[in-house]
Formats: C-alpha cells, sequence, structure tokens
C-alpha cells in the first residue's frame, strides 16, 4: 500500500519522541547501562512528522484503523502526459488485478493528507505509555558521552530537560540536528524549482467513475492532480521560482482559473498566461485571466464544452475526468483558504545513514536521510520503507539481548534501504531533467519511449507495484518485484543517456538535423 499525501501538513521540527523499554522488551536485558541524572530511553526520535511518528508506532501496531477513512482516497487510476507532445501513459488498478490473475488488487496507492495520517500516528501513539511524546520543545544541542563503544547521546531541551537515548534517530528534515551531530555529510543540489501546494474543490465525479490522479509535465514543471476525496483533491505544480511566487500571490480564482489551464492549453498560451500574471503594473483579476483564457483557446479552435476549455465549460459536471472524459481532471471550482503554500526542492542523499565515531548510536530516516523531487509521489513512501527496515533491526536487537544503538546492530538498515533509495532518487532526477527541455529531438525521444512504455503492460505493473500497489515486504519492496524495479531504473537511466546522446548529435549536424528531424516526425 503506499501513501501520497496531501499538502494540508506543518513541519513539527519541536516535536520529540521517547520510548522507553515496553513490557513486550522486558524478557531481554541490554548491553549498555550507564547511571545518570539526566532521563534515560532507549530510542529518542527528533521530529514529529510521519516518519518519525511511524517509528514510534513501529508501522505494525495498527496505527491505520486511527486514520480517519473519510479522509483517505484509493486511488484507481493515473494519467500521464507531456505538455508539448501529448504523448500519455495510463496505470490502472485492473492492469494489476490482470497480472496478479486475481481481483483482490483495488487501488494503485491510498492519497491523505498528512495532517490525517499524523493524527491517526498520534492516537495510536496515546495507547502506550512508554511513549513519551514532548511538544513544542526545541533541540538546543547534542553533545556524546566518551566511552569505548560509543557514549550514548545526551540531548539538551528548549525546556531544560536533559535526555540521554541509547539509540538516537533524526526523523527531522533535511536540515537534521541529528546528523550535524553525528557529523553526516550529504550530497545533493538545488533544483530550480519551486513547489507551489493547495488544496483544491471540484464537482463530485458520475457514480462508478474510477478515481484517478492526473499529472502533466509542462516545460516548467510538473503540475499534479491527486483527489482526497469525491469533491477535494491535493495540488503539486513544481514550476520556476518566479512563477511560483506569482501563483502564490495570486487571487484564489486567478490561481484555480490557472490551474485548469495548466491541465489544458498548449505551452505556448501557457507561456502568454505567465507573462499576465507576472505582469508588474497591477494585480491580475479573475476577468483578465478569464479572458485572456478565453482568447488563447479560441485561438486553438477550442470549442466550449469540450474536455479542454476551461472557461465557457467552468461550473459544468459534464467536463473532465469526473464527469465523462477521462483524459482531463475535473474542474477546479474553488480553492481552501489559507492551503496554498509553496517550498524549494532539491535531491538530496546522506552519505550514511547511521553514524559512528563521536556520533555513535544515531540513524537517519526520511528526510533527514534523503530529499526527492515530488514528481513521483514517493518521498513519503522511501521515508515509511526506511522506517519498517530500521524497526526490523531494533526487534532483532532486542529478541538477541543486543545492544539496539550498536553499530552491529544497525548496519542491516542501510544495506536494506541505501541502494534502493539511491535507485529511486536517481531515476527521478533523470526524469526531472528529461522533461525539464524542450528541445525537439529530446521531446520525440521521450514521448516515443512513453507511448511504447503505454503498450506494456507487464512494465506499468512493475512500476505501479513499486509505487505502493502490492503489499510491502522486505523492507518496504516486494522481494520479487525488486529485480523488476531495477530494470526499470536501469531503463529509465538508459533512456536518459540515449536522450543525451540524441541531443548532441542533433546540435552538431545543426538547422539540418533539425529539419531532417521534424520532416520525418510529420510523415
Amino acid at each position: 500500500m503506499a501513501l501520497m499525501l496531501g499538502p494540508s501538513c506543518r513541519r513539527h521540527a519541536g516535536r520529540v519522541l521517547a520510548i522507553s523499554k515496553p513490557s513486550a522488551w522486558n524478557s531481554r536485558s541490554f548491553a549498555t547501562e550507564v547511571p545518570s541524572p539526566a532521563e534515560e530511553f532507549d530510542v529518542v526520535i527528533v521530529g514529529g512528522g510521519p516518519a518519525g511518528l511511524a517509528l514510534a508506532t513501529a508501522l505494525d501496531i495498527g496505527a491505520w484503523a486511527h486514520v480517519d477513512g473519510s479522509r483517505v482516497a484509493k486511488l484507481e487510476d493515473m494519467q500521464v502526459w507531456d505538455g508539448l507532445s501529448d504523448a500519455r501513459i495510463e496505470f490502472s488498478a485492473s492492469e494489476l488485478r490482470t497480472l496478479s490473475g486475481s481481483g483482490r488488487v483495488q487501488q494503485i496507492a491510498h492519497m491523505t493528507e498528512n495532517l490525517n495520517l499524523q493524527r491517526g500516528l498520534l492516537r495510536r501513539l496515546s495507547d502506550f505509555p512508554s511513549v513519551k511524546l514532548l511538544d513544542n520543545v526545541k533541540v538546543d544541542g547534542i553533545k556524546a558521552e566518551e566511552a569505548d563503544n560509543g557514549g550514548w547521546p545526551t540531548l539538551k531541551l528548549s525546556d531544560g530537560k536533559t535526555l540521554r537515548a541509547r539509540l538516537l534517530v533524526g526523523a527531522d528534515g533535511f536540515n537534521s540536528p541529528v546528523k550535524k551531530y553525528a557529523g553526516i555529510r550529504t550530497y545533493g543540489w538545488a533544483y530550480d524549482t519551486h513547489a507551489v501546494v493547495g488544496t483544491m474543490f471540484h464537482s463530485p465525479p458520475f457514480p462508478g467513475t474510477p478515481r484517478t490522479a492526473y499529472q502533466r509535465f509542462l516545460p516548467t514543471g510538473p503540475i499534479a492532480f491527486l483527489p482526497l476525496s469525491d469533491t477535494a483533491a491535493s495540488l503539486v505544480w513544481s514550476t520556476k521560482p518566479h512563477l511560483a511566487a506569482a501563483l502564490k500571490a495570486a487571487h484564489p480564482d486567478v490561481l484555480r482559473k490557472m490551474i485548469n489551464a495548466a491541465f489544458r492549453l498548449p505551452d505556448v498560451s501557457m507561456k502568454v498566461l505567465y507573462d499576465v500574471l507576472q505582469d508588474t503594473k497591477s494585480q491580475v483579476t479573475p476577468e483578465e485571466i478569464a479572458e485572456t483564457i478565453r482568447w488563447r483557446e479560441d485561438s486553438h479552435g477550442i470549442a466550449p464544452l469540450s474536455s479542454l476549455s476551461s472557461v465557457e465549460a467552468e461550473g459544468s459536471a459534464a467536463v473532465g475526468g469526473y464527469g465523462g472524459e477521462a483524459d482531463m481532471p475535473p474542474l477546479v471550482t474553488a480553492i481552501q483558504p489559507g492551503s496554498v503554500a509553496g517550498f524549494p526542492l532539491r535531491l538530496s542523499h546522506a552519505e550514511v545513514y547511521v553514524g559512528e565515531g563521536a556520533g555513535a548510536r544515531t540513524a537517519l530516516v526520511g528526510d533527514a536521510a534523503h530529499t526527492v523531487h515530488p514528481l513521483a509521489g514517493q518521498g513519503l513512501n522511501m521515508g515509511l520503507a526506511d522506517v519498517q527496515a530500521l524497526s526490523k533491526c531494533i526487534e532483532n536487537a532486542v529478541q538477541l539481548g543486543a545492544d539496539i544503538g550498536s553499530r552491529t546492530a544497525l548496519l542491516p538498515y542501510p544495506r536494506a534501504r541505501y541502494f534502493e533509495n539511491h535507485k529511486l532518487l536517481s531515476a527521478t532526477d533523470k526524469l526531472h531533467k528529461l522533461y525539464g527541455t524542450s528541445f525537439p529531438p529530446v521531446v520525440w525521444a521521450r514521448s516515443v519511449g512513453l507511448e511504447v512504455i503505454n503498450e506494456l503492460e507487464s512494465v506499468k505493473s512493475v512500476l505501479m507495484m513499486n509505487a505502493g500497489s502490492s503489499e510491502p515486504s522486505n523492507a518496504g519492496r516486494g522481494s520479487d518485484a525488486s529485480p523488476l524495479w531495477d530494470v526499470a531504473a536501469a531503463g529509465v537511466e538508459g533512456v536518459s543517456r540515449a536522450v543525451h546522446s540524441v541531443e548532441a548529435v542533433a546540435r552538431g549536424v545543426g538547422n539540418l538535423g533539425m529539419a531532417l528531424i521534424q520532416e520525418a516526425r510529420r510523415k
């Protein structure tokens, strides 16, 4: 099962979870006992987002039952297409049922808001007295005791408390204090891209319509429509920083009209809308942006009431994927007040997940260990897979009576997760670069590749299983699907290398080469 989070989230950098030895561990003793006036805990987790809370609940103790089911959407279909060529790929849960030979697969993934998931995890935590939640506090400092086998980390909190941890886990985001304390370096780079997120409202679907997610790759970045319920969806629009700033500052009615147009209008018209949006003389009004969109639709011969029209048919339930034609999302009718936000995007990967030396007895999970472009919707799933692998290490150490903070006990965690995360980070980064260009030979190559993959149901099923449609095993990924994921990831890298070769050759032959390629496409 995959979880893809909506934007209604708050960062909990000021949340610490401290876990003392629960009753299930009482039959085993730990290898290290050091007296201290500070409060001692077996595991201290800095960061109370989904990854930190999931680790505190150890993933498999029933937290999902505490999540509000009315705010969880089963994703049954996904439409992804190129904003320049309109090459399209469709993912459907029915293809998974065909491949598995059973009718048990009912969704590609689950969509829910970050806040909903966190509430469910917090409700479940309240059932466990061994977990102590320290909210609205900051970590003022971390230092290590001197010991031959790695001293316990000691945390100084903003409320004056001092905690000692046999194992300190950083689930505290990219700028992780735990990572800094452990001396773990990170490699990566910032994208020239910001994400604009928000919650959108739209007309309800017709009965029997599959709940569908939509993503269109524009030259400035992908825009995604991710359903949260029958009448609400999450927006994730990755675009250039100056456009992101203009979208966030725009009137809500201007923003929703821009969203509807971004899924429908050709790139040449979107460029016109961007110019209107960024007019520094005065803030564009909803009437002005609507008139510009109507003019651009007329110039392209887009008929009113068609699935490509976003103005004349506005408010009609008969337009868009939830109305009748499944190739476009339903028209956005409103933006939830206060839900629009933005943040810069980057790729980052910690050199190691487990500290050593002066930074011993530490481990990183989630965004503290890696950050990824949201185009594949896999950031949360990567973090939960980290948590599953780390909790298994802790469980094994407890069963053996070993020290849960020792390097020996923790090493199976990075062995299970580091390369798996690296593959997904690499593939996502290459997809971002692949769709970030409008160079014609590259557009042609990626479009052909996308349409070929769309005809290969087995390959699409592998991609869906690894996006979370199958039940997790082997640290978050089905063991039988893992080799196929390797093939899929290698395929993305191969396509990327081929595209770069095409680009280099085309530029070398100049205009003649371009003319020949364009002529071949016309034929």
